[in-house]
């Protein structure tokens, strides 16, 4: 089902106008589905229903306090990567019992949050993590439930960026030092070994390095049971694909019935960090064409939307469908959509087939649930957009847009400069 339609001709996120949003709460505005939201995690979670098995949300890609929330209410709970997700997660009223801790860095303060909270497990990067965290569970006279991140340098076929189960890759412990550690981890009486957990990358539009993945990881479960390492989760992390632009991603269904014959009969609990496949194409952006500009090589169509507010195409060249709020016949042409920053790459598309388009025109981004407001930052001293979220015919704002004080806020010209 299609949650961002147009009817006669005019945009909208489930009931709501689009231009009417943009009229009241103004531009740049990130606006958020929530029945697409249920929808994808409702999809994804029976998939899996003859599975024991816990979807726990990326919030790196979206962690706005209302959408946790609305992860929660539906069952789920979140990976984080940071102290900052911690305490939005506990904010948003997320079950600790629900959430996983994954990341390289974890510090010392964040972990001792973490095991005060009473977190499921860490996911484990590096030996000299799970020294740490042996040491800050002693401390605590706490046991730390831990699983290590074991990467089994499998080619996700996906962006390098954002591919993590390579041997090359920062992420995870490799696969053939995983047993010695985890032998090693077992004779620590503040550690209790509770999972294991791979994740290979993000945008996956393939099967294959899922099952290949699996398959090593099953070899290795196989080699730890012999010598008495038993745990309850299977972390198999997220990965699954979107539609972008002209993607066949595998469905929840199909993901599914690959991977059940290779895990009905392990006994375990299977958690599932699924994050773009949640919000990815639950959310858009819309931004104001300010101005139109022909050169002799280009023609520009210049918004108040900016790299500052979605990265992606900058950072990964991207592909975002753009396409107005309020669509107009007539021929297209090829333009360059481009924000207002002093910077080349402040770019959203390039030679793209557009409508004509005027000051004060709507346009929507498309796909931008997901990793768009998340790494979106104040460069060239822009405040943040707001956010929106739409249930049927109501909608609310749910952060509101940064002012000039809050730009500043926190900074102090020291009494030497005075």
């Amino acid at each position: 089902m299609n949650f961002f339609p147009y009817k006669n001709n005019a945009l909208f996120a489930e009931e709501v106008p689009v231009e009417k949003i943009a009229r009241e709460v103004g531009t740049p505005v990130y606006i958020y589905s929530h029945s697409a939201l249920k929808q994808q995690f409702t999809e994804f979670d029976r998939a899996f229903r003859s599975i024991p098995h816990l979807i726990c949300f990326s919030m790196k890609c979206n962690s706005n306090l209302a959408i946790l929330k609305a992860v929660g209410d539906l069952g789920g709970g979140v990976d984080i990567v940071s102290g900052g997700e911690l305490f939005r997660a506990l904010k948003a009223q997320i079950p600790p019992g629900k959430i996983v801790y994954s990341g390289v860095g974890k510090t010392e303060e964040e972990i001792e949050a973490a095991l005060k909270a009473g977190i499921l497990m860490f996911n484990v990067e590096s030996e000299a993590e799970l020294d740490l965290i042996a040491r800050v569970a002693e401390g605590l006279g706490k046991r730390a439930p831990i699983s290590l991140r074991v990467n089994p340098n499998i080619d996700p076929k996906t962006h390098p960026y954002i591919s993590t189960g390579m041997k090359k890759s920062k992420f995870g412990i490799d696969v053939k030092q995983a047993l010695r550690i985890y032998e090693e981890a077992a004779q620590i009486s503040s550690l209790e070994i509770v999972g294991l957990d791979c994740h290979i990358g993000s945008q996956l539009t393939q099967l294959r390095p899922f099952v290949d993945a699996l398959k090593k990881i099953k070899e290795l479960l196989s080699r730890l049971q012999e010598r008495g390492i038993r745990f309850r989760y299977l972390d198999l992390g997220g990965g699954l694909g979107i539609r972008y632009k002209n993607e066949s991603p595998p469905s929840p269904e199909r993901y599914a019935r690959a991977l059940s014959p290779l895990v009905k009969d392990l006994g375990l609990t299977l958690i599932f960090e699924p994050g773009r496949f949640l919000m990815g194409n639950a959310g858009l952006l819309v931004a104001r064409t300010l101005y139109t500009k022909k050169t002799p090589a280009k023609e520009f169509v210049i918004v108040d939307a900016a790299m500052n507010d979605l990265i992606r195409p900058a950072f990964y060249g991207s592909y975002h469908d753009i396409q107005p709020v309020l669509r107009k016949k007539g021929p297209r042409r090829k333009r360059d959509v481009v924000g207002p920053i002093c910077e080349s790459g402040d770019f959203f598309a390039t030679d793209r087939p557009l409508p004509s388009l005027n000051s004060g025109d709507l346009m929507a981004f498309f796909s931008a649930g997901a990793y768009g407001f998340a790494m979106a930052s104040n460069y060239n001293t822009r405040g943040r957009a707001a956010e929106v979220l739409v249930s049927g015919s109501k909608y609310s704002v749910i952060r509101e847009r940064e002012t000039y004080e809050d730009l500043v806020r926190g900074e102090k010209i020291p009494p030497f400069l005075r």
